[in-house]
């Protein structure tokens, strides 16, 4: 096996990892939304929050040790973190502008935003993490 092949094989299996994950995390998410909001009396907007670090922290650890295992150095925690949380929250926005760009400007479909938010946005949050924070 050539180097090209194995760097390939390693890409394709973090893609694999990293939508099993990610479903996962997700569902994790929707679960303490719904939980909160539902059974807890919480305010939807708020349960939303708690479901999203619930999500931000259990996908830092997941991905890390999961998707992106023996990839990059594992050193300087603190700063992996932030970085993380930092494209997390980066992923947050580009949600938020294609649901502001097809929504509020274009007058599209509520469900029209939903294609780039399942394909681009996953695709630019898993190239962020494996080439700037688990390098």
């Amino acid at each position: 096996m050539t180097g090209g092949e194995r760097r390939t094989g390693a890409l394709s299996g973090q893609l694999l990892r990293y939508v099993i994950v990610g479903g996962f995390v997700t569902g994790l998410q929707v679960a303490v939304y719904w939980a909160m909001a539902r059974w807890g009396g919480v305010h939807p907007q708020i349960a939303n929050v708690l479901g999203y670090l619930v999500a931000v922290a259990s996908g830092f650890v997941l991905h890390g040790r999961v998707t992106f295992r023996g990839h990059g150095k594992r050193d300087q925690p603190l700063a992996r973190a932030v970085r993380f949380v930092t494209v997390s929250l980066l992923s947050l926005a580009l949600n938020a502008f294609w649901v502001w760009l097809f929504v509020d400007r274009l007058a599209l479909p509520l469900w029209s935003p939903v294609p780039l938010m399942a394909v681009v946005t996953p695709a630019f949050v898993f190239m962020l993490n494996r080439h700037w924070v688990f390098r």
